[in-house]
C-alpha cells in the first residue's frame, strides 16, 4: 500500500482516497486533452442525456442513482461550464435539463474517454481479488440488509443518553 494511504481501520477515508485517487487520473486525462474545466462527474448525467434527451433533474438524478441534491449541485456545475442548459419544464418547480451545443461537440472526446476509462477498470479489476464494482455493490447490498449504524450499535456501542 503507498505511503500516503490512510489507515485500513478508516475505511470511509479510504474510500474517498480511492476515489479522489481515480477521479483525479481521469480529470488529468481530460485536462491534457485541453478540457480542464470538464469534472469525471459530468460523464453519467451527460450520458443520460444523451441516451433519454432533455430530463427533469429529478429524472436526471433518478437515472444515474444520487440524490436531487447532488444532481442539482452537479447541473449547475455544468452550466457554468457550459455544457448544460436549463429550461423550465411543465410546473414552474420544475427544471429542465438540455445538453448544449459546446457538449455535443464535446461528446467524441467524452465517450473516447469513457471508452478507454472502461478498459482501464477491466484491467485494475484484473489485479484485484474481486472486481471493485462487485465489492461496492456488496457493500451496498449487505448494508441495506443492515445498515452500519445497526452493526454499530450490536458491536456494543452504549445507546445514547435520553
Amino acid at each position: 500500500m503507498e505511503d500516503d494511504a490512510p489507515n485500513r481501520e478508516a475505511v470511509g477515508t479510504l474510500l474517498r482516497h480511492v476515489l479522489e485517487t481515480l477521479d483525479g487520473d481521469v480529470a488529468a486525462v481530460y485536462a491534457e486533452r485541453g478540457l480542464s474545466d470538464y469534472r469525471p462527474r459530468f460523464s453519467p448525467p451527460l450520458r443520460a442525456l444523451v441516451a433519454d434527451g432533455p430530463l427533469p433533474i429529478r429524472e436526471l438524478a433518478h437515472r444515474i442513482g444520487v440524490t436531487h441534491s447532488a444532481a442539482s449541485q452537479t447541473v449547475a456545475q455544468m452550466a457554468r461550464a457550459g455544457l448544460v442548459e436549463l429550461a423550465p419544464g411543465v410546473d414552474a418547480r420544475q427544471r429542465v435539463v438540455h445538453l448544449s451545443t459546446r457538449a455535443r461537440e464535446l461528446l467524441p472526446v467524452i465517450e473516447a474517454e469513457w471508452a478507454a476509462t472502461t478498459a482501464a477498470m477491466r484491467e485494475l479489476d484484473g489485479e484485484l481479488p474481486a472486481p471493485l464494482a462487485d465489492v461496492l455493490h456488496a457493500v451496498l447490498s449487505a448494508v441495506a440488509r443492515r445498515p452500519l449504524r445497526r452493526r454499530i450499535a450490536d458491536a456494543g456501542l452504549p445507546p445514547p443518553p435520553t
